[in-house]
């Protein structure tokens, strides 16, 4: 069925009829992105193409594409610049999607696990360090969160001068670092626990509290408060 063109599927087979039958929930992840797609290959339809794309990444499958450069989804036979771009850009728009939605709630954060969790998702995916202030008000709910930098698959440079100068712009009473390991590895490192020291001692001249430094790695995290550090 995979060399049939989408014009000789059966039409209870094609992604558009089924999602308008059934809708976007009951489609496959390959039928979503077939949708998306719109195109195939030469002789091969464009759910054929999803398929190939998501079997590239198995067992992450869909989660995979996060990880894909723009060269390497070119790569695949039948994606040019336009469709690689369109995948790239839906990856993006659905982080964002999460994103928002979760800060719309207003969420309040007593535990690092709660704030391992709402970062998880996306530091884990992330291929460079990325380095966020979470800033709270004095019952612990979000205030805002800052990306304060993004840098190599090893390194991110933090200043902590901007750090406190975003948090006394949205009156924080406490902060929490967040940052990634691309590695998948949360083990701190020497400058990370030189940057917790500096920006616990600056937040103490100036009133605002450093409440932990959570590294974020592949479904794990390290907790600077759960390991008495802080």
């Amino acid at each position: 069925m995979d060399k049939l063109t989408m014009k000789e599927l059966p039409a209870e087979d094609r992604p558009y009829e089924r999602c308008l039958a059934v809708g976007p929930e009951g489609l496959t992840d390959a039928e979503l992105l077939s949708i998306i797609i719109r195109t195939g290959a030469k002789g091969e339809s464009s759910l054929a193409l999803a398929r190939r794309i998501l079997a590239l990444n198995y067992p992450q499958g869909i989660l995979g594409l996060l990880h894909l450069t723009l060269p390497e989804l070119m790569e695949i036979k039948g994606i040019g610049k336009v469709k690689a771009i369109q995948l790239q850009c839906i990856g993006e728009l659905s982080r964002r999607i999460w994103r928002t939605a979760a800060v719309q709630e207003k969420p309040a954060f007593f535990q690092p696990e709660e704030i391992a969790g709402y970062y998880m998702e996306h530091l884990r995916h992330a291929e460079h360090e990325e380095l966020y202030v979470l800033m709270l008000d004095t019952k612990n709910r979000m205030i805002r969160d800052q990306l304060m930098s993004r840098g190599t698959v090893n390194h991110t440079a933090a200043a902590p001068r901007e750090l406190f100068i975003e948090a006394l712009r949205y009156h924080a009473v406490n902060v929490v670092l967040v940052h990634n390991h691309p590695s998948g590895d949360p083990t701190p490192s020497q400058e990370d626990k030189n940057l917790t020291l500096r920006i616990r001692q600056g937040g103490a001249l100036i009133g605002i509290g450093l409440l932990d430094h959570i590294i974020i790695g592949d479904n794990t995290y390290f907790s600077f408060k759960e390991r008495g550090i802080i």
